[in-house]
């Protein structure tokens, strides 16, 4: 790692209590950086690796010619419901089944498991626990080439009309000031970088499987992108890439990615969820949301907007 362990004195490891002493600077110095104990800073790290090694490069896209780069900036943007409408990981499942890699009743426990979360608008840990385990057993054993191939065929197919405009329109504004432009995810790495590629991002960090003569083991690599794994991935990145993370921006939806939000100079809420929204307003934090139900309701009320499903409900029945 570079940066800020360039300035900590490491004595030679040649017995195990100059080891040790050595493993005291290095976690001082990541708690002081980041605020991260040793080994979930360790975690980001393999996360950030097993990333690279399914892009096959460190970046997916090149910088747009003509602009400068901006060093020490970037931007870090989650998935669901922050850059495409609902879950990228239900649009996935159901495109994998559409084409047989897996049966409809096998991701009708994951599918619950969304649509839980979009109505409650919380997740538990058992439940991320289990949703886990059951996407590592779909994919164990298969081939990464066969399924990288079919994610791309689906994200070509039914991502790119679920994207919020206003979303990639701010990621588009950091590419062109010369900001790395990052998606961080929950998401399955694979799919995550061919959303990053296709909008020409600068790459993608999200939850990856571990591959063994290119065929998926069922294990995980580093921890899973939710919550503070995010955070740990992060503070990896901007190592490796030598980000400031004072001049860095965040932008999420979901509560559970404060400590993510937190960490950088600057936290944006996407479409946020109740506690987000109360969290951003306490902090002032900036609030965008594009979801057009929730404006009508600010713009005419709750009760109008009953009436007039109702009506049109009304109207819909009587011409049947």
């Amino acid at each position: 790692m570079r940066r800020f362990f360039e300035d900590v004195a490491l004595p030679p490891l040649d017995d195990d209590s100059q080891k040790q002493a050595g493993e005291a600077a290095a976690a001082a110095a990541v708690a002081e950086a980041f605020n991260l104990d040793l080994d979930d800073y360790t975690q980001g790290i393999d996360t950030v690796r097993g990333a690279w090694e399914a892009a096959g490069a460190p970046h997916v896209s090149d910088p747009a010619p003509g602009v400068e780069p901006d060093a020490g900036a970037a931007a870090f943007f989650d998935v669901d419901n922050t850059l495409i409408q609902g879950a990228s990981i239900i649009v996935f499942a159901m495109g994998l089944a559409k084409r047989r890699y897996f049966s409809l009743s096998e991701i009708l426990p994951v599918a619950y498991k969304q649509l839980k979360f979009r109505i409650t608008g919380s997740e538990n840990a058992a439940d991320v626990a289990e949703g886990r385990r059951q996407a590592l057993e779909f994919i164990k054993g298969r081939k990464v080439d066969e399924l990288v191939a079919l994610c791309e065929e689906i994200v070509d197919e039914n991502v790119s009309d679920k994207i919020w405009e206003g979303t990639c329109r701010a990621a588009e504004e950091h590419l062109a000031d010369g900001h790395q432009v990052w998606l961080v995810s929950a998401t399955p790495v694979h799919l995550a970088q061919i959303l990053a590629k296709r909008l020409g991002f600068t790459g993608a960090l999200g939850t990856v499987a571990e591959v063994h003569d290119g065929r998926f083991t069922g294990r995980l690599v580093g921890d899973i992108l939710h919550g503070p794994g995010k955070a740990k991935a992060v503070a990896a990145l901007a190592t490796v890439e030598g980000l400031d993370l004072s001049r860095c921006t965040a932008y999420s939806d979901s509560f559970n990615d404060v400590p993510m939000l937190s960490m950088v100079g600057a936290a944006v809420a996407i479409n946020p969820d109740r506690k987000l929204r109360r969290e951003a307003d306490r902090r002032g934090w900036e609030v965008r949301d594009f979801r057009s139900l929730r404006k009508a309701v600010r713009t005419f009320g709750l009760p109008a907007l009953i009436t007039a499903a109702f009506t049109w409900g009304g109207l819909t029945w009587m011409k049947k």
